[in-house]
C-alpha cells in the first residue's frame, strides 16, 4: 500500500520512470567500479555542459553527504561556516557539520536569503588567534522557506565574499527549482555568478537517490576524492548514482521536472490564497500559508503535510514532479471545506 500523495515532501515522490529506464539501462554486465564507468565519465561531461569546462563533479549519495564534504573542502577547522537560521545545514542535519569541527554561525532572515548587509556585522575579531575565523557563506537554493535568489542576488554574495577573502557555497538541493522559475541555465546561478562550490540536488528532483559535489574553482577542494572516500560517500556501484544524474542533465529532464513542481505549487497558492495567509512568495515548489491548528489536525488525517511552525500555525505544502492537478484542485477544496466549518 503507497501513501497517498500529499504535500509533506518532494523527497516523498517516487523516482521519474525516465531515471528508472537509465538505471536499468546499467545493469548489464560488468563495469568498473568506484566511478571508472562509462556513465560516470558521460555525467561529469553533463556537469561541465551545465556549469562549465572547469568544473568538477563528484557523484555522493546523499545531500548532507555533499553539504558536510563541501564544509571539509573549503575550510580548516578553525573557520566558520556563515548561513540562514533556518537553512538546512543548520536545521536538518543532525549536527553533522559541526561534528566535523566546522562551526556554523547563523543569521535570521526573514525570507531565508542572506544578503550582504545581513552578514556584514558577523565580520568581527578578523585574524583574533582566540576567535573562529568566517572563511564560507553558504546559501541555499530555493531557500528552505521556498523563495529563489536570482543571479544579480548571488553575485552580489559572491562579491562580497571574495572581497573578504571567503568562499561561497550553494546547496542546490532545489537549485533546478530556481532555475527553472528563473527560466536560466544552471550555470547562470552558479558559476557565471562566482560560485565557487555546490552541492547539487538530484533526489528532490525524480532520481532515486543521487546528489554531487561540484567544485568551480581550480583551487577549491584540492584532495577532494579523498576526504569523499573517508566520508564514505564513494559509491563502489558507481555506475547506478551517475546513470540517474545523467539521465537528469542530458537533456531537459531536470528543467521539466522541477517546473511542473513549481507549476503545481503555484495552482495550489491560487486555490487558496484568498482564504488563507501565505507567508511567503511562492518561486519555487513550496507553498508556506497559516491555518488554525485544529483546521490542520483535520486535513492531516488525509493529506500527509509538515508543521512549519506550531507557535504561528504556519505550515508547508511541498509539490514533487509527479503531483498531479487534480491532487491539487483536490486538496484546495479540502482545504476550503475545513476552513468553512
Amino acid at each position: 500500500m503507497t501513501e497517498r500523495p500529499g504535500f509533506a515532501s518532494d523527497n516523498h515522490a517516487g523516482v521519474h520512470p525516465e531515471v528508472i529506464a537509465a538505471v536499468v539501462a546499467a545493469n548489464e554486465g560488468h563495469a568498473a567500479a568506484y566511478g571508472g564507468d562509462p556513465w560516470t565519465e558521460r555525467a561529469a561531461a553533463r556537469f561541465r555542459e551545465h556549469f562549465g569546462p572547469h568544473a568538477r563533479a563528484f557523484p555522493v549519495f546523499n545531500g548532507t553527504g555533499a553539504n558536510v564534504l563541501c564544509m571539509l573542502a573549503l575550510t580548516q577547522p578553525w573557520q566558520a561556516v556563515i548561513c540562514a537560521r533556518n537553512a538546512h545545514l543548520n536545521t536538518d542535519e543532525c549536527g553533522a557539520p559541526e561534528r566535523t569541527g566546522r562551526k556554523l554561525v547563523t543569521v535570521a532572515t526573514p525570507d531565508g536569503r542572506l544578503t550582504p548587509e545581513r552578514v556584514e556585522p558577523l565580520l568581527v575579531h578578523i585574524g583574533d588567534e582566540h576567535a573562529i575565523q568566517p572563511r564560507v557563506l553558504s546559501i541555499t537554493q530555493s531557500t528552505e522557506l521556498g523563495t529563489v535568489y536570482p543571479p544579480d542576488a548571488v553575485r552580489a554574495l559572491a562579491d562580497w565574499a571574495h572581497g573578504h577573502g571567503m568562499l561561497l557555497h550553494v546547496d542546490g538541493a532545489r537549485l533546478c527549482n530556481a532555475a527553472a522559475f528563473l527560466g536560466v541555465p544552471l550555470r547562470a546561478l552558479t558559476t557565471d555568478a562566482g560560485v565557487d562550490a555546490v552541492s547539487f540536488g538530484g533526489t528532490k528532483n525524480g532520481l532515486m537517490g543521487a546528489e554531487a559535489v561540484v567544485l568551480l574553482r581550480d583551487d577549491a577542494g584540492d584532495g577532494f576524492k579523498y576526504l569523499r572516500k573517508q566520508g564514505m560517500q564513494l559509491a563502489s556501484k558507481m555506475r547506478y548514482i551517475s546513470a540517474q544524474l545523467d539521465a537528469l542533465l542530458a537533456g531537459d529532464l531536470w528543467e521539466r521536472a522541477a517546473a511542473h513542481a513549481n507549476a503545481m505549487a503555484r495552482r495550489l497558492a491560487d486555490g487558496v490564497r484568498d482564504v488563507v495567509t501565505i507567508t511567503q512568495p511562492v518561486e519555487a515548489n513550496g507553498v508556506f500559508a497559516i491555518l488554525p491548528p485544529d483546521v490542520t489536525e483535520r486535513l492531516q488525517r488525509a493529506w500527509p503535510f509538515y508543521v512549519w511552525d506550531e507557535g504561528t500555525g504556519e505550515v508547508r505544502w511541498m509539490a514533487a514532479w509527479d503531483t498531479t492537478p487534480e491532487d491539487v484542485d483536490a486538496f484546495a477544496a479540502d482545504v476550503r471545506a475545513e476552513l468553512s466549518r
